[in-house]
Formats: structure tokens, C-alpha cells, sequence
């Protein structure tokens, strides 16, 4: 076992973990952050992604030794249920989401997206968010959420 240090939605946390350890097992079952999904174990859906020191990340590609002196926003960690965050607040309105397994990464992936480049095309956000895999909407009222987030006509709206 061996001691990691982060900061996760701004509090600083040190945890025993193995080397084997992965991030969003840290997050899950060490720290109980369970809005971090694990949805594929292979990095092909994107339900675990986190901000990690201020990008988008799947969290299951990294060890959570790498993570150690870094910094890690979930989703637990942008809003509240008081005031959610405003890509949080668009998904809703937008219906862009169903079952709400991805929604987690969905959200990660957008909030990083638009701190970025906070005025993209409906293509810019396709290509942006297709790392994220969505079983069940079809992507469209996902693209009109992040439209809505970033202040653009949504599509078909």
C-alpha cells in the first residue's frame, strides 16, 4: 500500500491505496463519490470522466498514484442541489438525458468543453463529446444542452 494526496472538489484528501489502484476506484469505493460511473472498465464510454488538474479525463486510465498532488473536480463537486451548475441545469432542461448513467461524464466532459471554447459548433460539440458514449437519447437533446450551456440556439429548439 502506499499514500496519495489530492484534492478532490477542493478538499484535501490521502488515502492508502495499491499500485494497481485506479482513479475512479479511489473515487467510488475508497471515498464514496459514487456519481462517478463505471460503465466499461476499457475507456470507450466515458461515464467515469473527471476533471483532473483542469481537463476531462476517464478516470479508469489512470492510477490513482498518478493523481497524487493533483487536483480532481467531480461531479459531486459542480453544484449543489440547491444551485446547480449551469451545463447541470441545461441538461435538464433540454431532456438530455434518460436512464442518467453517462449523464456524470456527459456533464464532466461538457463543463471542460466549454471552458475551452466557450462558443461551439454543433459539429465542434459532436466531435468534442464522442468520447462519451449515450445508450439511450441518440446525442440530439445532448448537443441542444451543451448548445443552451454555452448560450447558442439549441438544435431544433
Amino acid at each position: 500500500m502506499k499514500s496519495v494526496t489530492l484534492t478532490i472538489n477542493g478538499q484535501q484528501v490521502t488515502a492508502d491505496v495499491e499500485g494497481r489502484t485506479l482513479l475512479v476506484k479511489l473515487l467510488r469505493e475508497q471515498l464514496g463519490m459514487t456519481g462517478t460511473h463505471v460503465g466499461c472498465d476499457t475507456t470507450q464510454c466515458g461515464a467515469c470522466t473527471v476533471l483532473f488538474n483542469g481537463d476531462a479525463v476517464k478516470s479508469c486510465t489512470i492510477l490513482a498514484l498518478q493523481a497524487h498532488g493533483g487536483e480532481v473536480v467531480t461531479i459531486e463537486g459542480v453544484g449543489t442541489d440547491e444551485k446547480l451548475h449551469p451545463v447541470q441545469e441545461a441538461f435538464r432542461d433540454h431532456h438530455g438525458l434518460q436512464c442518467g448513467f453517462c449523464t456524470p461524464g456527459m456533464v464532466m466532459r461538457a463543463i471542460d468543453l466549454l471552458a475551452k471554447h466557450p462558443k461551439p459548433t454543433e459539429e465542434e460539440i459532436r466531435h468534442e463529446m464522442e468520447g462519451n458514449l449515450c445508450r439511450c437519447t441518440g446525442y440530439h437533446n445532448i448537443v441542444a444542452a451543451v448548445q443552451a450551456a454555452a448560450g447558442l440556439t439549441p438544435v431544433g429548439h
